[in-house]
């Protein structure tokens, strides 16, 4: 199996990267070449029994994804995208990536031809939802986006869809829950907060709160959407029929429970960090984003992820910190 994974620099590209290798297998497919892509230089792990390549690819360029197809991968995550953050404040960034970039690879694989049928899994957002909205989405609730980054990702869900329906490819979108703990430096998303109030506190640094603590939303961990879009890379599509976009199961929480397992985690002094800082912009893109979920399709075919907050910040411990928290009140 041949794989090819765009936006592969950012996080859960670098995430899902390692998880493939350390399987060296999707399912019960053995993979025997992966093919990283961003438009920051990927920089692959050390791999014995999986041959890595790279390049820095931008997507925009129909004749830069024609070269990533030309391979004809058997399986297509495409990561890549502009955050929720700049796509609103940026509307010419964001279509230029978040559609015209989904467009294009596409369209690539669509110029292979001769059978070419790739499984493609795209990672699209909560944000194809806006308000109103009901305390839990089920499936058949209708999208209605409210930012540009939403709109940007529903359009690429409806082209999956489509391309799926011709058999140009075997599609699966996923909306995916928000990531948190994201490792690593802040990004311009808008949910950048969600992870920052967990991930500067215990690294005995200071969180700004941009909302109020009641703020109430829909997440996994990163171990949660990894475990999400391999599953995607191998599960039976048949059950989805011409409806390729899924709802995923998460965990409904507000800002006040993720402090309160900060808390149980690393005790007041981390949470005293926190410092509420209002945002207009921030809290406005978040107010209209889904609260919970009924992710009854995904469930029945096999999608799982993280079950608590608790959960989420032990495994960024452990893989992010070492095992250590650096502020602790028994130290």
């Amino acid at each position: 199996m041949q794989i090819l994974i765009t936006g592969a620099a950012g996080m859960i590209g670098r995430k899902l990267t390692d998880a493939i290798l350390q399987a060296q297998a999707i399912g019960d497919h053995p993979v025997k070449a992966l093919h990283l892509a961003d438009v920051i230089p990927p920089v692959p792990p050390a791999s014995d029994g999986v041959k890595i390549t790279t390049s820095t690819t931008d997507l925009t360029d129909p004749d830069a994804a024609r070269v990533l197809t030309a391979s004809r991968p058997d399986v297509i995550f495409h990561l890549a995208a502009v955050v929720s953050g700049q796509a609103e404040t940026n509307l010419d960034l964001g279509l230029s990536v978040n559609l015209d970039g989904t467009r294009t690879i596409l369209d690539a694989i669509r110029s292979v031809g001769a059978g070419y049928c790739p499984r493609f899994v795209f990672a699209s957002s909560l944000a194809v939802f806006g308000t109103p909205l009901p305390d839990v989405i089920p499936d058949d609730f209708a999208p209605n986006p409210r930012t540009s980054y939403g709109a940007q990702k529903l359009i690429g869900e409806i082209l999956v869809s489509d391309f799926s329906r011709r058999g140009l490819l075997d599609g699966i979108s996923l909306r995916l829950p928000t990531i948190s703990i994201r490792p690593g430096a802040p990004n311009a998303a808008a949910s950048g907060f969600f992870s920052g109030i967990l991930r500067e506190p215990l690294a005995g640094l200071p969180a700004a709160l941009p909302v109020d603590p009641q703020t109430r939303h829909w997440f996994a961990g990163p171990r949660g959407a990894v475990g999400l879009l391999l599953h995607a890379a191998c599960v039976d599509t048949a059950p989805l029929g011409h409806k390729r976009a899924l709802n995923l199961p998460g965990i409904s929480a507000t800002v006040a429970d993720q402090i309160a397992a900060l808390e149980r985690v690393a005790g007041p002094r981390a949470v005293a960090l926190i410092q509420p800082q209002p945002d207009a912009l921030v809290k406005d893109i978040v107010s209209a984003w889904p609260r919970a979920f009924a992710p009854t399709r995904a469930l029945s075919m096999g999608f799982t992820a993280e079950t608590s907050f608790d959960q989420i910040i032990a495994a960024h411990i452990e893989d992010e910190l070492g095992g250590k928290i650096p502020l602790h009140d028994t130290e």
